[in-house]
């Protein structure tokens, strides 16, 4: 079972930029056809999917992500980064790493980093 740990959450001003990071443990990363995705949900919406990588780094973006964020994963540290630009008040939600083998990825969860725009 693969356990999943957000970090690099806070407070940014509109403008900014963030990066989230996922380790991963369990083995995860060397299985077959493995995906791993950014989530978020703010107040009162239902969580959206972000960003996806697969194990040979192929990567999908919400419209919202396109041209500001940026996934990608490493192999020898087993994480997966959320390089977040440009940063908008709507981008404040709660935003969870996500693991699976099938897209979008949704096997299993990490308990979510915060992140707030705001000046």
């Amino acid at each position: 079972q693969v356990h999943l740990v957000e970090s690099g959450g806070g407070l940014v001003q509109p403008g900014g930029s963030l990066r989230l990071s996922c380790q991963t443990s369990g083995g995860f990363f060397s299985t077959e056809r493995n995906v791993m995705g950014w989530y978020r949900q703010a107040p009162g919406k239902e969580r959206e999917l972000v960003a996806t990588i697969t194990a040979n780094s192929a990567s999908t973006y919400a419209d919202f992500a396109k041209e500001r964020f940026i996934i990608f994963r490493d192999d020898v540290r087993l994480t997966v980064d959320l390089q977040m630009n440009n940063l908008r008040p709507e981008d404040t939600a709660i935003y969870y790493c996500a693991a699976g083998h099938a897209y979008p990825p949704s096997g299993a969860w990490g308990q979510g980093t915060q992140v707030t725009v705001s000046a």
